[in-house]
């Protein structure tokens, strides 16, 4: 689908921005690791642009969209719980 695959891109592009301007997100990524931010930029980046590309590819779009799905649930978690 082509829906997916821009969504893929974009989130791939979003993911190697985290190691191009770190400093725009760390006020965000702080919120959800308030300890050792950098690094989880650096993470979150990583593993936006590995979910990303797995969504570009027909033949790994369903663990991508899996994948997403957990990621996000995940930082949504994380962010709750730490925004307290």
């Amino acid at each position: 689908m082509a829906l997916l695959r821009t969504a893929g891109l974009v989130l791939a592009a979003t993911g190697a921005a985290h190691f191009a301007a770190p400093g725009a997100f760390a006020p965000v990524t702080r919120i959800a690791f308030p300890e050792n931010t950098r690094a989880w930029i650096q993470r979150n980046g990583a593993t936006e642009i590995a979910l990303g590309l797995a969504l570009t590819a027909r033949r790994t779009r369903r663990a991508g969209l899996a994948g997403t799905a957990l990621y996000a649930a995940w930082l949504g978690a994380r962010t709750a719980r730490n925004a307290r």
